[in-house]
């Protein structure tokens, strides 16, 4: 089922405002639990963590700033 792009918005902006933080703080709790001691392996640590949580995402935020696809067309007399 697919979502509209109002409903992606919303689930983008959900995830962005709630999933991120609580994400971030996950994953920095598990990059000082891991601790490596090489800074080579902390930098690959730090950017892998701050891929991987795009990917489950990428369908929704995919085309969220375009315009809606779904809206009228405006038609020139219709401009303010």
């Amino acid at each position: 089922m697919a979502l509209s792009y109002k409903a992606r918005r919303r689930v983008a902006l959900l995830v962005l405002l709630v999933g991120l933080p609580i994400y971030i703080l996950v994953a920095s709790v598990l990059a000082t639990t891991i601790a490596p001691d090489s800074v080579l392996v902390t930098l690959l640590l730090y950017v892998g963590l701050g891929i991987v949580w795009i990917l489950p995402f990428k369908s929704v935020f995919k085309g969220i700033g375009q315009a809606d696809p779904d809206a009228p067309k405006r038609r020139f007399d219709d401009d303010p």
